[in-house]
């Protein structure tokens, strides 16, 4: 409605130019007029340009490479097997977001996206020479978040996931991962990793099962709350940290293979949990 408004008001004025006084004058009222709603026009669209949230998935810390092929994979914008995160890819872009991968988190880097997604980071088997998690970094994350980066860390259960320097820099917004693993699950029983009672949270909004395999709880500390408790064990919890927001949880989760029904009887709201949570820190970008 609004684009239509400013480019209607471009079409030519019902006179003909002539050398009359009368007439120089329409046209430059015209000219003038239509200079005027061409800055507005160009200003509404840099404005929305700038307004389209960008989502960062880091491919630094988590960094595997296929044997067979030889490219990165696993949790990965672009890996559209089982592994991948290209659905949940898809949910942030049907929300209007952009998505793009991200190297190491430097300054520069951060400041362009508005949220970035830890998933993972290697271990020694995973990759040989592992980008470990170091001060620098973590540094520079502490100060996106503080200034109203949403950050989003999706780690995974004890022997899967490297949390020495996941931790140092978790342990900055009150939360650090236990080297364990909860809700082993047994070929396709998977009721073994069901969490119902499902409480009150945006995160769970029209949700009453979800599933979580080999996970990973949470120790809370400072402003850190829980949003998932099951048997006292923290599965999921978040902290707002200074103009920013950190969500956490143990396990990769919501990627391709256990987003939909596939695999998962239809009983499990996986992607609905994720469509909310996907809602949930958009809605954080708004609050900078």
């Amino acid at each position: 409605m609004f684009l239509n408004t400013i480019v209607s008001s471009f079409m030519f004025p019902n006179f003909e130019i002539t050398k009359s006084r009368n007439d120089m004058k329409k046209l430059k009222h015209f000219i003038t007029h239509n200079m005027f709603m061409l800055m507005i026009l160009i200003l509404f669209v840099l404005q929305n340009a700038n307004s389209q949230p960008v989502v960062g998935l880091d491919n630094w810390f988590n960094h595997e490479t296929n044997a067979k092929t030889g490219k990165p994979f696993h949790y990965l914008w672009t890996d559209t097997a089982n592994s991948g995160y290209s659905r949940w890819g898809k949910i942030f872009t049907d929300k209007g977001a952009k998505i793009t991968t991200l190297g190491k988190p430097e300054p520069a880097v951060l400041n362009k996206v508005n949220i970035y997604i830890i998933v993972d980071p290697d271990t020694t088997t995973e990759s040989p020479r592992p980008n470990y998690i170091n001060p620098e970094d973590i540094k520079s994350i502490v100060k996106w978040v503080k200034a109203g980066g949403v950050l989003a860390v999706l780690a995974n259960d004890g022997p899967n996931c490297e949390f020495t320097h996941l931790n140092k820099l978790m342990s900055e917004f009150g939360m650090t991962f236990n080297h364990v693993t909860l809700h082993p699950v047994t070929g396709n029983n998977y009721e073994m990793g069901a969490c119902i009672n499902l409480p009150g949270h945006p995160l769970f909004k029209g949700v009453t099962k979800i599933f979580i395999k080999e996970v990973a709880d949470i120790n809370l500390s400072g402003n850190a709350k829980s949003i998932l408790t099951e048997k006292e064990k923290v599965l999921i919890a978040e902290n707002k940290f200074g103009d920013g927001y950190v969500f956490a949880i143990g396990d990769p989760w919501i990627y391709n293979e256990y987003m939909d029904h596939d695999r998962l009887p239809e009983s499990f709201g996986n992607r609905k949990a994720a469509e909310n949570l996907t809602d949930l820190l958009l809605n954080y970008t708004k609050k900078k």
